[in-house]
């Protein structure tokens, strides 16, 4: 089974140990120092108090990879974006494109019947560029539960959590997703085929909407946004939001709004993903874990006032830091005589 890790940083770069050493062929696509490194050394991962090393061919350019089984793509949602008509000489006419990124994925509506039926998101797929290059049949859904962390290039610590929910966008159990299921759990994984992938993509989804955002924009870990009435009352208006929006397109959620508020501050003073990228100067995941959640609102004829807020907040924040898009061109607004 030839499996290649596009982004080989904390998330990919623990699969890649992992399934190397249960026996994959794997080949991992990085970049920079940390692509240096692993080709110099290895990548070595820490886990459980031990050091697990392993060698892969490592490149920054897919055309040296040739065709794989498998691509687990592990890149955050903008970045996936811009790489996905590089991904096209890994592909073979069954290669399967794991989507193991937070937030909506961009084939969310292949597999749908009635009104939303292969429906794009234009907020995580501008132009249709991955639906076009990678094509909808090739996805498997993917929802990442593990905490890792790249502490130095070449070495990857993992944190917490070995779970990896896969499914079908079609609902249907294959060999191919029973083939990498079963990769998963003998590299020591737990990898549940979830008959409905998009119920848990939404589970995550509904917190990282929400503690991410305002994370980013007071700079409070976990434990405060979900405890301090304040920015407990903020998010959990736009989980209740973003719930009425999940229910009228088909969501389940198998748990309420405060018990996932909860096992948030369970989790204790965690800096989100999004906080980590502000104090670090790099690009925000803002459209795949909340603009997309207003597309939909739209779509779905769903009032988002709470949402619609810090969603405009945390863009003008990350524009003004210059780690999201400028502002298009906007037409010239006429001026006013006050009085």
């Amino acid at each position: 089974m030839k499996i290649c890790i596009y982004g080989a940083g904390a998330i990919g770069g623990y699969l890649g140990v992992l399934l190397k050493q249960a026996g994959a062929d794997v080949s991992l696509i990085a970049r920079g120092a940390h692509l240096k490194a692993i080709q110099a050394n290895g990548l070595k991962l820490l886990i459980e108090g031990q050091e697990k090393v392993a060698k892969f061919p490592a490149t920054s350019d897919p055309k040296k990879l040739g065709p794989q089984d498998y691509v687990i793509v592990a890149l955050k949602a903008h970045q996936a974006w811009e790489v996905a008509e590089d991904m096209r000489p890994l592909f073979h006419k069954d290669t399967a494109v794991v989507t193991a990124q937070n937030g909506l994925p961009w084939w969310y509506f292949y597999g749908f019947e009635g009104q939303y039926a292969n429906r794009r998101i234009e907020s995580v797929d501008p132009g249709g560029r991955q639906w076009e290059a990678i094509g909808p049949e090739r996805a498997i859904g993917c929802t990442v539960y593990p905490a890792t962390e790249v502490v130095e290039p070449g070495v990857v610590k993992h944190i917490d959590g070995n779970k990896f929910g896969l499914g079908e966008p079609t609902r249907t159990v294959t060999p191919r997703v029973e083939a990498l299921s079963k990769i998963f759990e003998a590299a020591g994984l737990k990898a549940p085929i979830l008959p409905e992938i998009r119920n848990d993509i939404w589970l995550k989804l509904w917190g990282n909407l929400c503690f991410n955002p305002i994370s980013a924009l007071t700079h409070a870990t976990l434990d405060v946004v979900a405890t301090e009435p304040g920015t407990r009352n903020l998010s959990r208006n736009m989980m209740l939001e973003a719930e009425k929006i999940g229910r009228r397109i088909g969501v389940h959620f198998r748990v309420d709004v405060d018990r996932r508020i909860n096992g948030a501050a369970r989790v204790g003073a965690h800096k989100t993903s999004m906080l980590q990228d502000v104090e670090k100067g790099r690009p925000l995941e803002i459209d795949a874990l909340l603009t997309c959640v207003q597309e939909l609102g739209r779509l779905a004829e769903v009032e988002t006032p709470h949402i619609d807020a810090v969603l405009a907040l945390v863009q003008q924040m990350a524009r003004v830091k210059g780690l999201y898009p400028v502002f298009p061109d906007l037409p010239a607004v006429e001026e006013v005589a006050v009085d």
